[in-house]
Protein backbone atom coordinates (compact mmCIF):
# COMPACT_ATOMS: atom_id res chain seq x y z
CA UNK A 1 0.00 0.00 0.00
CA UNK A 2 1.34 3.98 -0.64
CA UNK A 3 2.98 4.90 2.17
CA UNK A 4 1.28 8.25 1.42
CA UNK A 5 -1.89 6.95 1.47
CA UNK A 6 -1.27 4.99 4.83
CA UNK A 7 -0.37 8.32 6.28
CA UNK A 8 -3.84 9.99 5.21
CA UNK A 9 -5.47 6.80 6.70
CA UNK A 10 -3.83 7.29 10.55
CA UNK A 11 -3.02 10.70 10.68
CA UNK A 12 0.54 10.08 10.55
CA UNK A 13 3.41 11.69 9.01
CA UNK A 14 4.87 9.87 5.87
CA UNK A 15 8.03 10.35 7.59
CA UNK A 16 6.75 8.39 10.62
CA UNK A 17 5.72 5.89 8.18
CA UNK A 18 8.57 5.60 6.25
CA UNK A 19 10.64 5.05 9.73
CA UNK A 20 8.14 2.40 10.83
CA UNK A 21 8.64 0.62 7.49
CA UNK A 22 12.13 0.32 7.40
CA UNK A 23 12.56 -1.23 11.00
CA UNK A 24 9.30 -3.62 10.20
CA UNK A 25 11.33 -4.50 7.46
CA UNK A 26 14.62 -4.95 8.75
CA UNK A 27 13.24 -6.94 11.77
CA UNK A 28 10.97 -9.26 9.35
CA UNK A 29 14.51 -9.56 7.82
CA UNK A 30 16.68 -10.01 10.23
CA UNK A 31 13.81 -12.72 12.07
CA UNK A 32 14.48 -14.81 8.65
CA UNK A 33 18.03 -15.04 8.94
CA UNK A 34 18.11 -16.11 12.51
CA UNK A 35 16.03 -19.03 11.17
CA UNK A 36 17.55 -19.76 8.47
CA UNK A 37 21.04 -19.79 10.61
CA UNK A 38 19.51 -22.16 13.28
CA UNK A 39 18.31 -24.35 10.25
CA UNK A 40 14.66 -23.50 10.63
CA UNK A 41 11.99 -22.36 7.97
CA UNK A 42 11.72 -18.38 8.17
CA UNK A 43 8.24 -19.64 8.01
CA UNK A 44 7.59 -20.83 11.22
CA UNK A 45 8.27 -17.77 13.41
CA UNK A 46 5.01 -15.45 14.12
CA UNK A 47 6.14 -12.24 14.59
CA UNK A 48 4.39 -9.99 17.03
CA UNK A 49 4.38 -6.16 16.97
CA UNK A 50 4.37 -4.53 20.59
CA UNK A 51 2.53 -1.34 20.38
CA UNK A 52 2.23 -0.76 23.85
CA UNK A 53 1.85 3.05 24.91
CA UNK A 54 1.55 4.28 21.64
CA UNK A 55 -1.28 5.62 19.83
CA UNK A 56 -3.72 3.26 18.13
CA UNK A 57 -2.49 5.29 14.79
CA UNK A 58 1.06 3.27 15.24
CA UNK A 59 -0.42 0.21 15.58
CA UNK A 60 -2.77 0.58 12.44
CA UNK A 61 0.06 1.61 10.45
CA UNK A 62 1.85 -1.77 11.18
CA UNK A 63 -1.03 -3.28 9.93
CA UNK A 64 -1.47 -1.69 6.74
CA UNK A 65 2.66 -2.28 6.04
CA UNK A 66 1.72 -5.70 6.49
CA UNK A 67 2.20 -7.32 10.07
CA UNK A 68 -0.74 -9.77 11.28
CA UNK A 69 0.00 -9.98 15.40
CA UNK A 70 -0.30 -7.36 17.20
CA UNK A 71 0.54 -7.35 21.66
CA UNK A 72 -0.21 -5.46 24.22
CA UNK A 73 0.96 -5.55 27.81
CA UNK A 74 -2.34 -4.30 29.34
CA UNK A 75 -6.23 -5.34 28.81
CA UNK A 76 -7.58 -1.89 28.45
CA UNK A 77 -5.34 -0.36 26.30
CA UNK A 78 -5.59 -3.85 24.27
CA UNK A 79 -9.47 -3.71 23.73
CA UNK A 80 -9.23 0.49 22.73
CA UNK A 81 -6.29 -0.16 20.23
CA UNK A 82 -8.58 -3.77 19.03
CA UNK A 83 -11.82 -1.03 18.87
CA UNK A 84 -10.08 1.29 16.95
CA UNK A 85 -8.42 -1.41 14.24
CA UNK A 86 -11.83 -3.04 13.91
CA UNK A 87 -13.30 0.32 12.79
CA UNK A 88 -11.11 0.42 10.20
CA UNK A 89 -11.79 -2.61 9.11
CA UNK A 90 -8.30 -4.00 10.10
CA UNK A 91 -7.79 -7.01 12.18
CA UNK A 92 -4.69 -8.73 13.04
CA UNK A 93 -4.61 -11.18 15.45
CA UNK A 94 -4.31 -10.00 19.19
CA UNK A 95 -2.00 -11.47 21.68
CA UNK A 96 -2.56 -10.50 25.60
CA UNK A 97 1.48 -10.52 26.83
CA UNK A 98 1.34 -8.47 29.60
CA UNK A 99 0.53 -9.49 33.61
CA UNK A 100 -3.79 -10.42 33.60
CA UNK A 101 -5.50 -10.37 37.07
CA UNK A 102 -8.22 -12.18 37.04
CA UNK A 103 -11.07 -9.82 37.46
CA UNK A 104 -10.63 -8.61 34.15
CA UNK A 105 -10.68 -11.94 32.40
CA UNK A 106 -14.16 -11.88 31.75
CA UNK A 107 -13.33 -8.71 29.20
CA UNK A 108 -10.70 -10.56 27.21
CA UNK A 109 -13.02 -13.56 26.27
CA UNK A 110 -13.50 -14.10 22.16
CA UNK A 111 -11.51 -11.19 21.88
CA UNK A 112 -7.66 -13.13 22.27
CA UNK A 113 -5.51 -15.32 19.47
CA UNK A 114 -3.31 -16.10 22.21
CA UNK A 115 -3.31 -15.08 25.75
CA UNK A 116 0.63 -15.32 26.75
CA UNK A 117 0.87 -14.91 30.05
CA UNK A 118 -0.98 -17.56 32.28
CA UNK A 119 1.37 -17.21 35.48
CA UNK A 120 -0.65 -19.26 38.11
CA UNK A 121 -2.75 -22.53 38.05
CA UNK A 122 -5.47 -20.07 39.63
CA UNK A 123 -5.58 -17.96 36.49
CA UNK A 124 -5.66 -20.70 34.22
CA UNK A 125 -8.83 -21.90 36.55
CA UNK A 126 -10.30 -18.71 36.07
CA UNK A 127 -10.11 -18.75 32.24
CA UNK A 128 -11.07 -22.29 32.37
CA UNK A 129 -14.10 -21.52 33.99
CA UNK A 130 -15.25 -18.60 32.44
CA UNK A 131 -14.76 -19.32 28.46
CA UNK A 132 -16.46 -23.05 29.79
CA UNK A 133 -19.74 -20.97 31.04
CA UNK A 134 -19.45 -18.56 27.60
CA UNK A 135 -18.86 -21.51 25.27
CA UNK A 136 -15.50 -20.51 23.93
CA UNK A 137 -11.96 -22.40 24.23
CA UNK A 138 -9.49 -19.80 24.37
CA UNK A 139 -6.05 -20.57 23.34
CA UNK A 140 -3.29 -19.79 25.87
CA UNK A 141 0.54 -20.20 26.90
CA UNK A 142 1.85 -21.19 30.66
CA UNK A 143 4.59 -18.50 31.25
CA UNK A 144 7.10 -20.05 33.13
CA UNK A 145 9.82 -17.71 35.16
CA UNK A 146 13.28 -19.76 33.99
CA UNK A 147 15.59 -17.64 35.13
CA UNK A 148 13.85 -17.53 38.99
CA UNK A 149 13.64 -13.92 38.55
CA UNK A 150 11.72 -12.31 41.54
CA UNK A 151 10.51 -9.27 39.78
CA UNK A 152 9.26 -11.49 37.17
CA UNK A 153 5.63 -13.73 37.10
CA UNK A 154 5.33 -17.40 36.10
CA UNK A 155 5.28 -20.61 37.18
CA UNK A 156 8.27 -22.20 39.01
CA UNK A 157 9.77 -24.98 35.98
CA UNK A 158 10.17 -27.91 38.83
CA UNK A 159 6.39 -27.17 39.89
CA UNK A 160 5.62 -26.93 36.38
CA UNK A 161 6.77 -30.35 35.64
CA UNK A 162 5.09 -31.38 38.75
CA UNK A 163 1.44 -30.09 38.29
CA UNK A 164 0.86 -29.82 34.39
CA UNK A 165 -0.93 -33.51 34.37
CA UNK A 166 -3.91 -31.81 36.06
CA UNK A 167 -3.97 -28.69 33.72
CA UNK A 168 -4.38 -31.27 30.62
CA UNK A 169 -8.10 -32.15 31.57
CA UNK A 170 -9.16 -28.30 31.94
CA UNK A 171 -12.07 -27.82 29.79
CA UNK A 172 -12.84 -24.19 28.19
CA UNK A 173 -9.01 -23.05 27.49
CA UNK A 174 -6.42 -25.00 25.43
CA UNK A 175 -2.78 -24.85 26.33
CA UNK A 176 -0.59 -24.01 23.21
CA UNK A 177 2.84 -24.13 24.52
CA UNK A 178 4.84 -21.79 27.02
CA UNK A 179 6.27 -18.04 27.43
CA UNK A 180 9.39 -17.42 29.05
CA UNK A 181 11.19 -13.61 29.19
CA UNK A 182 14.79 -13.62 29.83
CA UNK A 183 16.94 -11.10 32.23
CA UNK A 184 18.23 -8.14 30.24
CA UNK A 185 21.58 -8.75 29.35
CA UNK A 186 24.08 -6.09 28.38
CA UNK A 187 25.43 -9.24 26.34
CA UNK A 188 22.41 -10.81 24.57
CA UNK A 189 24.21 -14.27 24.16
CA UNK A 190 23.63 -14.42 28.18
CA UNK A 191 20.30 -15.26 27.64
CA UNK A 192 20.41 -18.07 25.33
CA UNK A 193 20.92 -20.56 28.66
CA UNK A 194 16.91 -19.23 29.54
CA UNK A 195 15.70 -20.00 26.58
CA UNK A 196 17.38 -23.46 25.72
CA UNK A 197 16.23 -24.46 29.46
CA UNK A 198 12.17 -23.23 27.99
CA UNK A 199 13.20 -25.38 25.30
CA UNK A 200 13.79 -28.78 27.21
CA UNK A 201 11.09 -28.21 29.35
CA UNK A 202 8.68 -27.59 26.48
CA UNK A 203 10.16 -30.63 24.91
CA UNK A 204 9.76 -32.77 28.08
CA UNK A 205 6.41 -31.29 28.59
CA UNK A 206 4.84 -32.25 24.87
CA UNK A 207 6.32 -35.67 25.11
CA UNK A 208 4.13 -36.23 28.21
CA UNK A 209 1.20 -34.78 30.29
CA UNK A 210 0.40 -31.63 27.46
CA UNK A 211 1.82 -33.46 24.38
CA UNK A 212 -0.69 -33.13 21.48
CA UNK A 213 -0.31 -31.83 18.24
CA UNK A 214 -1.57 -28.50 19.11
CA UNK A 215 0.83 -27.61 21.84
CA UNK A 216 3.85 -26.07 19.74
CA UNK A 217 4.13 -22.65 20.48
CA UNK A 218 7.04 -21.68 22.38
CA UNK A 219 6.96 -17.54 22.87
CA UNK A 220 10.34 -16.20 23.36
CA UNK A 221 12.26 -13.55 22.74
CA UNK A 222 12.28 -9.59 22.52
CA UNK A 223 13.98 -6.61 20.35
CA UNK A 224 16.86 -7.41 22.52
CA UNK A 225 17.31 -11.29 22.24
CA UNK A 226 15.05 -12.57 19.70
CA UNK A 227 18.02 -13.84 17.76
CA UNK A 228 18.89 -15.92 20.53
CA UNK A 229 15.16 -17.30 21.33
CA UNK A 230 14.86 -18.32 17.84
CA UNK A 231 18.39 -19.91 17.94
CA UNK A 232 16.54 -21.96 20.95
CA UNK A 233 13.58 -22.97 19.28
CA UNK A 234 11.03 -20.21 19.94
CA UNK A 235 8.07 -20.01 17.75
CA UNK A 236 6.44 -16.45 18.25
CA UNK A 237 8.98 -13.48 19.19
CA UNK A 238 7.32 -10.24 20.93
CA UNK A 239 9.03 -7.20 19.54
CA UNK A 240 7.95 -3.63 20.20
CA UNK A 241 11.08 -1.23 20.29
CA UNK A 242 12.78 -2.35 17.24
CA UNK A 243 9.36 -2.52 15.24
CA UNK A 244 7.59 0.78 16.86
CA UNK A 245 10.57 2.76 17.83
CA UNK A 246 11.31 4.26 21.28
CA UNK A 247 8.30 4.27 24.02
CA UNK A 248 7.06 7.74 25.47
CA UNK A 249 8.83 8.44 28.77
CA UNK A 250 7.64 6.95 31.17
CA UNK A 251 6.47 9.80 33.59
CA UNK A 252 3.85 10.38 30.78
CA UNK A 253 2.49 7.02 30.51
CA UNK A 254 -1.18 6.78 32.71
CA UNK A 255 -0.87 3.81 35.24
CA UNK A 256 -3.21 0.79 34.39
CA UNK A 257 -6.54 2.11 35.74
CA UNK A 258 -7.47 -0.93 37.39
CA UNK A 259 -10.63 -2.91 36.37
CA UNK A 260 -12.69 -1.79 33.47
Amino acid sequence: MDREYIAQLTGLSVIEIEALASRLVNVQQSVSQAALAAGRNPAEITLIGVSKFLPASMAAAAVYLGLHDLGENRVQEMLAKQDDLSAQDLHPAWHLIGTLQKNKVKYLLGRTALIHSVDSAELLEEIASRSTKAGFVTDVLLQVNTAHEATKHGFDPDELLASAGRFSSQTGVRIRGLMTMAPLFEDPEMSRPVFAQTQALFAMLAAGPLGSETFNILSMGMSQDYSQAIACGATHVRIGTAIFGPRPPLESIRPDPGPL
